[in-house]
């Protein structure tokens, strides 16, 4: 008989194991990876098209594109930090911090700009919309570039 573990190394456990059948790495489906890509493409290239299109200064639209890069960079950054962390993969606490930091401050440098930029409620919804499906797309491109990764050394 087993003794008994308390919660938190059950918790820890489980989701552990929870990425693993029958003690191997679940590989994501073909359609997972690609839906997550071409959505990765589509906020991307809209945002892309829509600073392109738009009436503003060039240095706005440098400004709007280098908070894309920087959010793009900062949700990759975030998502690597927890999946290490629940792996049992060292992460400093400074690197975690400032991985959420940069996360809310893409966010927030889009939100600040939108709002005091001279744009149509519609191009300011565009912008804030294909932001938002470019940072959750890049997580998942992570997450899955990652799982394949795992699944491919586990097999070989």
């Amino acid at each position: 008989m087993e003794p008994l573990k308390s919660n938190e190394s059950n918790n820890n456990s489980e989701s552990k194991n929870a990425k693993f059948t029958n003690g191997y790495p679940v590989k994501p489906s073909a359609a997972f990876v690609g839906a997550s890509w071409m959505t990765l493409l589509i906020g991307i290239t809209s945002y892309c098209i829509g600073l392109y299109n738009s009436d503003m200064a060039y240095n706005e639209k440098g400004y709007y594109f280098t908070i894309l890069l920087f959010g793009l960079f900062s949700v990759i950054s975030v998502q690597k930090s927890v999946r290490d962390k629940l792996e049992g993969i060292p992460v400093t606490d400074l690197y975690y911090s400032l991985s959420w930091f940069s996360t809310i401050a893409a966010v927030v440098l889009l939100i600040i700009g939108l709002w005091n930029a001279d744009l149509l409620l519609s191009e300011k919804g565009f912008f804030g919309m294909s932001f938002v499906l470019g940072m959750f797309s890049a997580l998942a491109v992570q997450k899955n570039t990652r799982d394949l990764k795992q699944f491919e050394s586990a097999t070989i």
